[in-house]
């Protein structure tokens, strides 16, 4: 039977290694079995489970009221998720999540070199890789993929959209954007359809990569006079931790500094934090680029 360390399973659900014991006490799920060493292994199913209510969670409902659901009533509670783009048919995405989960890495990179050529940098970001990135994502929660075909498809998209960025030459408008994510969120496609999107539109972009403690990214934003600091949380990120890692950060930051954040985390999310612009679509950032230039 294929089983999981606690490590792995949190890596894998993005829920904390803490919470699956506080569950395993409390509504005793999951259930992991123990190795020679009486160290916790998870079952494949209960991981798959575990998947199911990362996403209730993210939709708004409480641990108590699913967590000893069976897995057929939370797949039947799933509601449809937005994303940070267009509607894209499920012709251009099918074929290549096939690719993905087929290790066919020449092809795929070339279907997405065609596609973003075809709509350019913005319209591709938009209407193919935010809804494909979304459907990803999903087919990482059911099990159809794995992590290897996950990273498959993340390092081919982002080295296109690193590419069609650079292609652009460098930037000299008006407003100078300081791009990162806090500890504990790995994921920077995000910030790479944030600075894809503002680039053609001669935003300065510059970004620290992921995982920077909030008293560095505020202390960056100070000395390299930024007017906006843009983070990003994936849906593997934890929303409570999110909203809490943006309330230290809008407090670390001059008041002149803009703070704007985005991602599936936040996505739906009524709670809103004074002073930060939360972006729910890619969309949404041409209109706060043009709020941003009109007011300053």
């Amino acid at each position: 039977m294929t089983a999981l360390p606690i490590a792995a399973v949190e890596r894998d659900t993005g829920i904390p290694k803490d919470t699956l014991r506080v569950w395993e006490r409390r509504y005793a799920f999951p259930l992991p079995l123990r190795d020679d060493k009486g160290e916790r292994l998870y079952p494949i199913e209960q991981v798959e489970k575990l998947r199911l209510l990362r996403r209730l969670l993210d939709q708004g409902h409480r641990p108590g009221s699913i967590v000893s659901a069976p897995a057929e009533a939370l797949a039947a509670l799933l509601e449809p998720t937005g994303h940070m783009g267009g509607e894209s048919s499920n012709a251009a995405i099918d074929p290549l999540i096939d690719l993905v989960r087929m290790h066919r890495n020449a092809e795929l990179r070339a279907a997405l070199q065609q596609h973003a050529v075809k709509l350019g940098l913005q319209r591709f970001v938009a209407e193919l890789v935010a809804p494909l990135s979304q459907a990803i994502g999903e087919a990482w929660l059911r099990g159809d993929i794995g992590v290897a075909e996950e990273h498959l498809f993340t390092e081919q998209v982002q080295n296109l959209l690193r590419s069609s960025i650079n292609s652009l030459g460098p930037s000299a408008r008006s407003p100078r954007i300081l791009m990162t994510t806090v500890p504990g969120e790995e994921h920077i496609l995000g910030l790479l359809m944030v600075e894809a999107t503002l680039a053609p539109e001669g935003v300065q972009c510059i970004s620290l990569g992921a995982q920077t403690p909030v008293a560095d990214i505020a202390q960056a934003a100070r000395d390299g006079q930024f007017d906006i600091v843009a983070v990003s949380f994936s849906a593997a990120f934890p929303a409570r931790q999110a909203f809490l890692a943006l309330e230290q950060l809008r407090n670390a930051l001059p008041v002149g500094i803009s703070l704007w954040a985005g991602g599936a985390a936040l996505n739906g999310k009524r709670k809103r934090i004074d002073n930060v612009r939360q972006i729910d679509r890619l969309d949404a950032l041409l209109d706060a680029l043009a709020e941003w230039r009109q007011t300053n």
